[in-house]
């Protein structure tokens, strides 16, 4: 139990630390996005603007001539190095000189920022880049000349980034893992103070138990021994010393149970757990029910298979749970009705199933009945015999085989409990 929930506050730690660690490298990471493409357009703007002043206009009528004999893409210039192509339009919008790649088609021309894919071959083979393009208007003295439009490749920027997601995806999963480790280390010493003061209460309960039963066990016996010695005729007195043998044996039935359910908190002795046939000790438990069911007016059917079904368990456990379910179906089930008690093997599991036809159980009162002491109302009251400890008693010795136990009922019509067990290898 205690490990299970380390294990979840590991789970949870990591959880929102991983959390918090991906929120904070998706934010550097924006913010570096941002940083390195805001310098990127700085140099391509510094660089647009020599490029439109290393351009001469003459004007010759109503349009301009541009000389571009002192622009060059062969500079040592490392952003110059990926310029694709510098394009000069008129201000109408028509390409008059370009230099890098020619355009294959008409482009439109917007002043400001633009990224586009750009295609082109090499070798023959196809291929595509990223390009950040700006063009900006041309004036001389205040006259409208042209557009000037350069293209720079994305690809250093793009290189980059690609370390960076490279470094964040390789760091992330470390610094969980990491995590991981810190909070599986964390939940151990957190969890310390729980199991200690669990293990304080469950010690109380066993030694409680334990003290109790002993005078418990006195006023039964001389309970007993009053009844038979009694030589009197005194019908209240003998009512009085019934009633005490009654509510001893119930109390050393509840002190029973409740010891029973500190000492096997999900724990099975290795001792005791052997293979056991499932076929044989269904037909012992059954036999032992017979006279219940003759003396109710009972259909008791049991329907198991002709070979044996082995399974890994404790027999004296299994046999208690399984009792407690029977005694359930016969004490809630009215004369006249029908029980069966039936075993499914399966290719990997073992289904023992118990149906009766008794008063049932209403649908609100199913999610709690596995609860120690929960009684439903009105027909599961103590006038029954119970206290509400066998259901729990069950839940807690088919989950310390490895099993689930589940019940479908409604109400006036019955119950079915479904045990289901792994069956032991061959």
């Amino acid at each position: 139990m205690f490990e299970r929930s380390r294990r979840r506050l590991a789970y949870w730690f990591a959880l929102s630390m991983g959390s918090i660690l991906i929120l904070f490298a998706f934010t550097v990471y924006h913010r570096q996005v941002k940083d390195q493409m805001r310098e990127f357009d700085a140099r391509i703007y510094d660089q647009a603007k020599r490029i439109a002043a290393s351009t001469t206009y003459q004007k010759q009528g109503e349009s301009w001539l541009i000389d571009t004999e002192n622009v060059s893409l062969r500079d040592r210039n490392a952003l110059e190095s990926k310029i694709i192509y510098i394009r000069w339009y008129d201000f109408q919008q028509r390409l008059l000189q370009f230099t890098g790649y020619s355009p294959h088609q008409r482009s439109q021309v917007t002043p400001g920022w633009q990224t586009q894919k750009y295609d082109f071959h090499l070798k023959g083979q196809p291929l595509s880049k990223h390009l950040r393009r700006l063009t900006l208007p041309l004036k001389d003295d205040g006259s409208p000349v042209g557009y000037l439009q350069i293209a720079v490749s994305l690809g250093p920027l793009q290189t980059s980034l690609a370390r960076s997601r490279l470094f964040l995806s390789l760091g992330i999963p470390i610094a969980l893992t990491f995590t991981g480790v810190v909070g599986w280390i964390l939940g151990h010493f957190a969890m310390q103070p729980a199991k200690r003061s669990y293990e304080q209460l469950q010690r109380f309960t066993a030694d409680a138990s334990h003290e109790l039963r002993a005078p418990i066990a006195a006023i039964l016996s001389n309970a007993q021994v009053g009844l038979l010695a009694s030589e009197d005729d005194d019908q209240e007195r003998d009512q009085r010393l019934s009633n005490i043998v009654i509510q001893s044996k119930s109390m050393s039935s509840l002190v029973a149970n409740l010891l029973f359910l500190a000492r096997h908190e999900g724990q099975l002795n290795p001792q005791d757990v052997a293979n056991i046939d499932l076929v044989e000790l269904l037909s012992s438990i059954a036999e032992g029910y017979i006279d219940s069911a003759i003396d109710k007016d009972l259909r008791f059917e049991v329907d198991l298979p002709a070979s044996p079904v082995e399974v890994h368990s404790d027999r004296d456990l299994l046999q208690r749970a399984i009792g407690n379910l029977l005694d359930n179906a016969f004490k809630y089930t009215p004369n006249g009705g029908k029980i069966t008690m039936r075993l499914e093997p399966k290719p990997r599991q073992v289904l023992i199933k118990i149906m009766d036809t008794g008063i049932g159980i209403p649908e609100v009162d199913l999610p709690h009945i596995f609860d120690r002491f929960y009684r439903v109302d009105k027909a599961r009251t103590r006038e029954t015999g119970g206290v509400g400890l066998g259901l729990a008693i069950a839940r807690q010795i088919i989950k310390a085989h490895d099993g689930k136990i589940t019940v479908v009922s409604e109400a006036e019509k019955g119950t079915t409990v479904q045990i289901c067990l792994p069956l032991q290898p061959q």
